[in-house]
């Protein structure tokens, strides 16, 4: 059984984590733009935000001013057994969002939409956001928070079929090409793509793509994997690069996540992820142990099936495999 007490204090750390500490695949990832970057304006926030990242460690301070909206993605075992259940999971990430604001501490972002109402924590009406997905045979809990900033950095549009691969490149770099010269995004970022199911599914998915893949890593299927390069390699010969000054280092990383969608229409958003990738991961172990890491690992074989049942899609890959 998995004690409420020690849910809230795993999120309670992450939320240190994630504010605080760059995970090392984007760290990485932006040292190898920064050695080959030419533009002197790119070169030099990528310098800044390397300075900035270390001097956030050595402080124990937010690695940005604006800490962004934080919210949760919930990975739960399907053996897993939680003490009060998913109602006390709720209240417990609430807490801990409550206190992590106060204590790390973070800016207080979340308003009434209307009457601008502030409850000083980050927490209020669907705040913070809590998500949830699930994996056969397992007995752990898995949390995620991400503090994404909540402005800009995200476009939609309903393509078509007849749009195909070169009407998906148009709209990524129409959407690039916005993002540097408007200031709606923070280059360089991770930019996840979401192809397909409803507009609600799409803008989640590619949310979830931009969010909770780590730099490198590719989509299993070869044909997606291939336009993730393609795109990135799009984003940063546009002639923009850091915060949109002239460069080459606008995108870090390209992700795509697709989901089966109307016949119709190939739906697609596109979301950039914060210069500062605030993300981190804890598994909460049966026996009270918890492992934390900055890897999500939240994209499956389970989340990604493409069969009727789980075990189908099981012995599938085994034997493929």
């Amino acid at each position: 059984m998995i004690a409420t007490e020690l849910i809230e204090e795993a999120a309670y750390n992450l939320m240190f984590n994630a504010s605080i500490r760059i995970p090392s695949d984007y760290e990485n990832g932006v040292i190898g733009m920064a050695e080959n970057e030419q533009g002197e304006l790119s070169a030099f926030v990528l310098e800044s935000m390397l300075q900035n990242w270390q001097a956030a460690r050595e402080d124990n301070r937010p690695m940005c001013a604006d800490t962004g909206l934080p919210r949760f993605y919930v990975k739960a075992g399907n053996e897993a057994q939680l003490a009060g259940g998913f109602v006390a999971l709720e209240e417990a990430l609430r807490s801990a969002t409550a206190r992590a604001t106060h204590d790390v501490p973070l800016r207080p972002n979340r308003v009434h939409p209307l009457t601008r109402q502030d409850n000083n924590n980050n927490v209020g009406i669907r705040a913070p956001e809590i998500d949830y997905s699930f994996e056969p045979a397992a007995d752990w809990l898995e949390l995620t928070t991400v503090h994404k900033g909540g402005l800009f950095g995200t476009d939609y549009r309903m393509l078509f079929p007849g749009d195909g691969i070169d009407g998906i490149k148009r709209f990524f770099l129409d959407t690039m090409i916005a993002f540097g010269k408007r200031g709606l995004a923070c280059q360089p970022a991770i930019v996840g793509v979401g192809l397909g199911g409803s507009k609600d599914t799409c803008m989640v998915l590619g949310k979830q793509a931009a969010c909770l893949r780590v730099v490198g890593d590719r989509n299993p299927d070869p044909e997606i994997a291939q336009l993730e390069e393609e795109l990135k390699e799009l984003g940063n010969r546009i002639g923009m690069g850091a915060m949109g000054f002239a460069g080459t280092s606008m995108v870090l990383d390209c992700h795509i996540e697709v989901g089966y969608t109307h016949t119709g229409g190939m739906p697609m958003s596109v979301h950039s992820f914060c210069l500062s990738s605030r993300r981190a991961t804890a598994r909460i172990l049966a026996d009270g142990r918890v492992q934390y890491r900055s890897d999500p690992r939240w994209f499956t074989d389970f989340m990604r099936r493409n069969s009727l049942s789980w075990q189908a899609a099981n012995e599938h890959l085994k034997q493929s495999g």
